[in-house]
């Protein structure tokens, strides 16, 4: 009898997938499937949605001036993105221009909250008397609404871009601070505990096992300060807001363009989808092994 394995019997030792088990080809058609048939379901949703709001308008429930149809929208969307007879959009800027400069404020509203919101969070989160300190304050911030502090900060730094700014970093920071400092605390005392075992001092303990370990609720609690900034962003610019899209549907409530009102409010929640998307993205690629064992 050979001392050589045979071919066949080679081929039997070979690890065989499991009956039913999916390979990266069907996985990928099954996720290919799931996303039409979910992407159907949000188009039928739409359609049903806006035949909803078409037949109330037709039944002249509300006065047009208060409820426009959906094809008055899209007419006020189209002519507040275009240059129609010699006028550029709305107050002199297409609606791309006003929903970019109010994303570029929210963008670095967001951007300097989370420069500080995240330091903030670990001293919370790991020293005990600056949390008895910092927290109440972080606690009082969250509670406040934007309208509550815009007058005092116009006040302080005038009509310009300073107060807006101002607002959306005060309104973004509390959520990342909190989401930063409960994130902190959860953090697996076997983690902890072997990192000092290895000699590592209390900075190195902060940077290389705590905050990579809570990274994952930090981005959670950025995600949550972005639309917290986003759903600022109409009282930051309610002074001084053109061009930008709150400004923008500020003054056109003033002059009862209803149809205007409600397109730059879709332009707000579609950029604001957009926006999340980019997040989740950012979370996925910074953290993948979120959700796994």
């Amino acid at each position: 009898m050979s001392a050589l394995t045979t071919v066949p019997e080679a081929a039997e030792r070979v690890p065989q997938p499991a009956p039913g088990a999916a390979g990266p080809a069907s996985r990928r058609r099954e996720r290919l499937r799931d996303a039409l048939r979910w992407g159907a379901l949000r188009i039928v949703a739409l359609a049903v949605l806006l035949a909803a709001w078409q037949a109330v308008v037709a039944a002249e429930v509300w006065p047009r001036v208060l409820v426009p149809s959906p094809g008055d929208v899209w007419r006020q969307f189209i002519l507040a993105s275009t240059v129609h007879d010699g006028v550029r959009g709305y107050g002199g800027h297409l609606l791309i221009e006003h929903l970019g400069v109010s994303l570029g404020r929210i963008g670095t509203g967001s951007a300097y909250a989370v420069l500080a919101g995240v330091p903030l969070g670990l001293l919370i989160g790991t020293i005990r008397p600056l949390a008895v300190v910092l927290e109440p304050a972080v606690t009082f911030l969250r509670t406040l609404p934007p309208l509550a502090y815009l007058s005092l900060l116009v006040i302080w730094f005038g009509i310009d871009e300073a107060p807006k700014i101002w607002l959306l970093v005060i309104a973004a920071l509390p959520p990342i601070a909190a989401a930063t400092a409960a994130a902190v605390r959860t953090v697996p005392g076997q983690l902890v505990e072997a990192a000092r075992a290895l000699g590592s001092g209390p900075v190195a303990l902060l940077l290389s096992v705590r905050l990579p370990s809570a990274l994952p609720e930090i981005l959670t609690g950025v995600r949550i300060a972005v639309g917290v900034a986003y759903t600022s962003v109409v009282a930051a610019e309610t002074i001084n807001g053109v061009p930008g899209i709150g400004g923008m549907i500020r003054d056109a409530q003033r002059y009862n363009q209803t149809a205007l009102v409600i397109a730059g409010i879709l332009a707000i929640g579609l950029s604001g989808i957009v926006l999340d998307s980019l997040l989740r993205l950012v979370e996925r690629i910074a953290v993948p092994w979120r959700g796994r064992a």
